[in-house]
Order: structure tokens, then C-alpha cells, then sequence
């Protein structure tokens, strides 16, 4: 789950670490009070889950509060573009009034999970306010790593030592050590995936604030984080993807044409690349389970055939706990509760009750294309969505 930028400097300020006075709002009017509150200079900025707003146009420099309300009636209701967002965009709904800071340096620091060394890794770097992925393919020697223990957090050596590499003196080294203590801790109390500040800036006078945060948390973990939980922003995510979990399936939207509906997360990676490596582009990940019922099936094929984008689908299933036929009846029932699907289905079925399972496919009066095999099923999924046989 991700939230929005004000809101993970609300949790940052709970762990002592220092942010820009601001406020959240999705009036124009709102925002030149709140301007004139914080001493009539700001930042506006638009608050979507994506990075890369600036890019986009969504966060601009005020000089009055009416300079802050003409700015946030520009980009509120705006379809604002990032790397992030992709071609379509997200519609900012909300902005947020930030005091103007006096920068002196950008810096980068986060904290994520390295999954090869199964330990909390900090990242840091002097090139602040630039994408890391861009730092770590121009210039990899500007960026600082510090692996750290899951139960013991940043130790004060390993503090030490990013504030040597980010160049930092007095109070100021002082001042940052601190602070990516404390960030490392805040990882770990709220079960987080990311907790990103880019930039982090170091003010005229040697202070180390966070002036841009982004934070995202283990869904799975949230069931210990009703105060995170409250924090998500269902008008952000994908609303297919929103109702999907809804039904307990496990949905991720991609860019491609080709709908999957496949039985665990394994088999449904390998579908994925089965499916590009014969020329097609997946337009989602779904994984119904081990132990999907009929209804759950069901559901997810209408959710499959909802997304306008999808021009063929394949449903790729292998039957351990899963019956195939429970899984062909689900898919029976979704066309009948549809009425009509106007798009190629391809299915390959196999374990148990898989002869059950294709009789009923048979007897149904869609036409479905069987397939013999993981190949032969992306080879007739990907020729189906191009508009062959």
C-alpha cells in the first residue's frame, strides 16, 4: 500500500524527523489561506502516488498566497504525467501548501529491503532530487549502501560512516546520523517496503529536513497498522485491482493486451514470460490461489474482461489443490453473468479432475481454444490478440 507524501511526512515527524510546515487541501482558496499562514511564500504540490511530479508540472514555487491559489487551481482536476504514472496520468485531487525551505544541498537517502541479502538496505547519495535508478546507471559510485540488522537497526558506526560519504560536518553530521537512525527505525516499526526521501536537503543555517517523502508498506503486515491502514487512498489505486481484493484475488494492472487468470503466483510469473517470449505483453497479473472457489473464478474473469485494454486472455491453470473443473465451471459462470464476451479465450488445463474440467469447456456454449501445453497456449493467446487463429 502506498500513501501520499503529506501523509508520510506525518508519520516521519512521529520518529523526530524535521519537515516543512504544511497542509493538505482541495481548495484553491484553502491554499491561499494556508500560504498567508505559513508567512506568504510556498510550495504547491500535487499529491498523487507517483514520483516525478515536478517533472510533470505538479509542484510549483509561490511567491503570495494569490500566486498559491491561482497555482492550486491549475493543478487541481490537472491529469498530471510522471515516468511513474504512465501515458494516462493520474487526476490530482488534492495539493499540498508547503513552506518555501532555503537549500543549500539535495541530497537522497532511503531505506528498502534487499531481497538477495534478506536485510534492510540505506541507500544514500549526494545527487539528491534526481531518480535513483538514473544515479545508479550515470554515476553508481554516488551512491551510499549500509546493510542493516532487522533487531539492532543503524548502528552508530554505520552512521557515522554515510555522514563522512554525504560530506557532512558539525551539527550537520550530528543532525544526519540522527536522522537515518531514526529512518531506519521507522522502517521497521511500521513494516514498511520503501520509505524514500528524495530530496533531502541540508537549509543555510545546516539543518537536515526531509523535503519530499514517499512511503509504501507489506500489505500483509497492515493488519498491525490500523492508524497506516486509515491512510489509504482508494481513489489512487486502480479500481479494478481495489475490487479484486475485494474477492480475495491477487490483481497487479500491467501495460499489455493479453488478460492471464492462472493458479499461483509461480505459475502466473512464468505465464507472464512465457507469454512476452512469443511476442505478446501481459495486461495483468492475477492469481486466483490454490484453493480459489467457483465465485472467486468467477469474479475474476469478469474483472479480467472489464479492463478495456485486454484484446485476448488466457487462463492457464495446473490443478494441485485446485480442481480444473471448479475452476471451468467459475469460468462458465463468469461468461453467463457477463452475457456476451467479445474477446478470444484461450485455456490450458492441467491435474486434477482435468478431464471433468475440459468436458465442461466442451459443453459450454462459448467456443473456447484449447490448448496442449504452456507454449502452445502463448502461442495461441498471443496470435489470438493479433487477430489470427
Amino acid at each position: 500500500m502506498k500513501i501520499h507524501e503529506y501523509q508520510a511526512k506525518e508519520i516521519l515527524r512521529r520518529y523526530g524527523i524535521d519537515t516543512p510546515r504544511g497542509e493538505v487541501t482541495d481548495q484553491p482558496a484553502e491554499a491561499r489561506r494556508i500560504c498567508e499562514e505559513l508567512g506568504g511564500r510556498c510550495v504547491v504540490k500535487a499529491q498523487i502516488h507517483a514520483g516525478g511530479r515536478g517533472k510533470g508540472g505538479g509542484v510549483k514555487l509561490a511567491g503570495s498566497p494569490e500566486e498559491a491559489e491561482t497555482l492550486a487551481g491549475q493543478i487541481l482536476g490537472m491529469n498530471l504525467v510522471t515516468p511513474q504514472t504512465g501515458p494516462g496520468g493520474q487526476e490530482v485531487k488534492k495539493v499540498y501548501i508547503e513552506e518555501a525551505s532555503e537549500i543549500a544541498r539535495e541530497l537522497y537517502i532511503s531505506v528498502t529491503l534487499d531481497r538477495e541479502k534478506g536485510m534492510p538496505l540505506l541507500m544514500a547519495s549526494t545527487e539528491g532530487g534526481m531518480d535513483i535508478e538514473q544515479v545508479a546507471e550515470e554515476k553508481p559510485e554516488a551512491i551510499l549502501k549500509e546493510w542493516v540488522h532487522p533487531h539492532l537497526g543503524m548502528l552508530p558506526f554505520q552512521a557515522r560512516r554515510l555522514a563522512a560519504g554525504l560530506d557532512f560536518h558539525g551539527a550537520t553530521a550530528k543532525a544526519g546520523m540522527k536522522l537515518a537512525q531514526k529512518l531506519v527505525r521507522c522502517y521497521l516499526d511500521t513494516d514498511a517496503s520503501l520509505v524514500e526521501i528524495n530530496p533531502l536537503v541540508v537549509t543555510g543555517d545546516g539543518a537536515v529536513i526531509a523535503l519530499d517523502a514517499k512511503m509504501g508498506f507489506d500489505d500483509n503486515a497492515l493488519f498491525r497498522h490500523q492508524d497506516i491502514l486509515e491512510m489509504r487512498d482508494l481513489a489512487e489505486e486502480n479500481p479494478i485491482e481495489v475490487e479484486a481484493g475485494e474477492y480475495g484475488l491477487s490483481y497487479i494492472k500491467l501495460d499489455g493486451n493479453i488478460g492471464c487468470m492462472v493458479n499461483g503466483a509461480g505459475l502466473a510469473m512464468s505465464t507472464m514470460d512465457i507469454i512476452k517470449l512469443h511476442g505478446g505483453e501481459p495486461a495483468n497479473f492475477l492469481d486466483v490461489g490454490g484453493s480459489a472457489s467457483q465465485e472467486a473464478v468467477a469474479n475474476a474473469f469478469r474483472l479480467l474482461v472489464s479492463d478495456p485494454a485486454v484484446e485476448a486472455v488466457l487462463i492457464n491453470i495446473f490443478g494441485g489443490i485446485a480442481r480444473t473443473d471448479r475452476i471451468a465451471r467459475g469460468v462458465v459462470d463468469g461468461i453467463a453473468e457477463i452475457g456476451e464476451v467479445h474477446v478470444p479465450v484461450v485455456v490450458r488445463l492441467e491435474g486434477t479432475n482435468v478431464e471433468q474440467g475440459r468436458q465442461i469447456l466442451h459443453d459450454a456454449e462459448f467456443e473456447f481454444i484449447v490448448a496442449d501445453g504452456m507454449a502452445d497456449a502463448a502461442e495461441k493467446v498471443v496470435a489470438a490478440a493479433k487477430g489470427g487463429n
